[in-house]
């Protein structure tokens, strides 16, 4: 093993604008979130492979000789890509179902930390090490969490087995990895995607590996250049919602009302462009009221779209009223039907207008942070440019 004690952190994502319209070929655009996940990778020489995941209760541990025997027969070490060994995936999901009697996200979780090790190592020797990961991330809300968790254990992995270099000076708090090694993380990242999620779009690892902002339209993810940071509230409403049902009932209003509904399409794509458009101007330009102006107004626009796609839910109304009482502008991030929406704050706001608006939507029964978007992808850290909360945790085993 290359490194013997290494702290990695990716972000979490949100959707700016464009969720449903992205599935009928229009642009969408995707967010980091100042949210993160952070992991750390610890060698040890108890000939074990242990993983830590204090927010979801698993803590397991293999011997070495159990995971040898999982390696494919096909020995050697496969093509870094987007498919999965399939013998390898059969072993590890026979193998995890018969050793874990935790949850479906625990089971899933330790599926793609084991995929992701035993391909990176399965030509070389097993090393002996705990990964502990801990995220400020809610799981299930639509927010990138196990993507960021994936990206996590592939840079924290990569660096590891040496097949990238470990980018932190001495003197460094953080560090990012080159393009061509953030490449070979995302890749990586979202082989562990493909196991927790089997079809995902890539653009969840994407933001968790670049940061910033990503443009996403037909498949092609391109992140963008420079983007401003952008405080926000980030309200989890709660509410459970399906992603498949939702998108469902998006192509069946389009089915019934084509006339009505490609002209809504059309216009989510243009405040996509717009929005895109308002914030490169706000990297190169002095940023001034009119651009959040802007913005607020493509936010509410937004909002009004996705309720005619019928995928607004009365927690989200809920949450559009009691933020523009404060003069503040919310929209839906996601799938809708419940889940999260994500409130624009302007420079100027006052600090009592947010905590009192956070109260408010905590007494609705939500969680609420505030945060910002826009943020770096994964990088690594020095323990000292760690929370000391979050490092405790890191260090626990």
């Amino acid at each position: 093993m290359q490194v013997k004690d290494l702290y990695v952190s990716a972000p979490g994502k949100a959707i700016l604008h464009g969720e449903h319209a992205v599935v009928h070929g229009k642009v969408a655009l995707a967010v980091s979130l100042n949210l993160r996940t952070y992991s750390r990778v610890k060698a040890t020489t108890t000939g074990t492979v242990c993983i830590n995941l204090p927010n979801i209760n698993t803590f397991l541990c293999w011997d070495l000789s159990e995971l040898k025997q999982l390696i494919p027969c096909s020995g050697g070490k496969k093509e870094e890509g987007k498919l999965l060994d399939a013998e390898l995936v059969g072993k590890l999901r026979d193998f995890v179902g018969a050793t874990n009697g935790n949850s479906e996200t625990s089971t899933m979780a330790t599926l793609s930390f084991l995929y992701i090790y035993i391909s990176l190592f399965r030509s070389s020797e097993l090393p002996s090490l705990t990964l502990t990961v801990w995220s400020e991330l809610p799981t299930g809300a639509g927010l990138g969490s196990s993507a960021a968790y994936s990206v996590c254990l592939a840079a924290a992995l990569l660096c590891a087995s040496g097949a990238i270099p470990t980018p932190l000076k001495e003197w460094d708090p953080t560090a990012r990895w080159c393009q061509e090694d953030l490449e070979l993380i995302n890749s990586r990242a979202f082989q562990g995607e493909m196991i927790i999620h089997g079809n995902p779009s890539g653009v969840d690892n994407a933001v968790g590996t670049w940061g910033g902002m990503l443009r996403f339209l037909a498949g092609k993810i391109i992140p963008l250049s420079r983007v401003p940071l952008l405080r926000i509230l980030l309200t989890n409403t709660k509410v459970p919602r399906s992603t498949k049902v939702l998108v469902a009932r998006v192509k069946d209003k389009i089915n019934k009302f084509p006339s009505i509904m490609t002209p809504v399409l059309d216009s989510v794509d243009a405040i996509s462009c717009t929005c895109e458009k308002a914030l490169s101007e706000m990297t190169c330009k002095p940023i001034t009221g009119e651009h959040y102006n802007t913005l607020e107004e493509l936010i509410d626009i937004n909002q009004h779209h996705l309720n005619v796609m019928g995928v607004g839910h009365p927690a989200l109304d809920t949450l559009c009223r009691v933020t523009l009482t404060k003069g503040l502008h919310s929209k839906l991030t996601g799938a809708g039907g419940g889940g999260c929406g994500i409130t624009l704050l302007r420079p100027e706001t006052d600090s009592y207008v947010i905590q009192t608006t956070v109260q408010d939507l905590r007494d609705c029964g939500f969680d609420c942070w505030e945060t910002s978007i826009g943020g770096p992808g994964v990088q690594q850290h020095s323990p000292l440019s760690i929370k000391a909360e979050v490092l405790e945790i890191l260090n626990h085993y």
